[in-house]
């Protein structure tokens, strides 16, 4: 999976949210907001591939959190981010898992 071009992290009013690059690309039914542990973690994506097990081996670096919960929470935020179209998926990987 890769963070797809033309979003950006802003910081509005104290909210971490996701925009599209240029105006005419706002759609505020779309507005991602981000807490702390997906603003590292969109963070530490960008430009790289990534997989659930990615993500989840970042959130135990930089948080106390099981293997089994940090797993649980990045396949609940991997499913977020691809319903909310800030993320693609390779051909050959499929999220089915809950």
């Amino acid at each position: 999976m890769r963070a797809k071009s033309g979003f950006f992290l802003k910081n509005i009013c104290g909210e971490s949210i996701i925009i599209a690059e240029g105006a005419e690309n706002i759609d505020f039914s779309k507005i991602i907001s981000m807490n702390e542990s997906s603003v590292y973690l969109w963070e530490k994506i960008q430009n790289i591939n990534f997989t659930e097990e990615t993500l989840a081996e970042l959130l135990i670096e930089e948080y106390e959190v099981s293997k089994e919960k940090a797993l649980t929470d990045c396949h609940t935020l991997i499913k977020q981010w691809m319903q909310a179209g800030i993320i693609e998926c390779d051909n050959n990987v499929e999220i089915t898992k809950g």
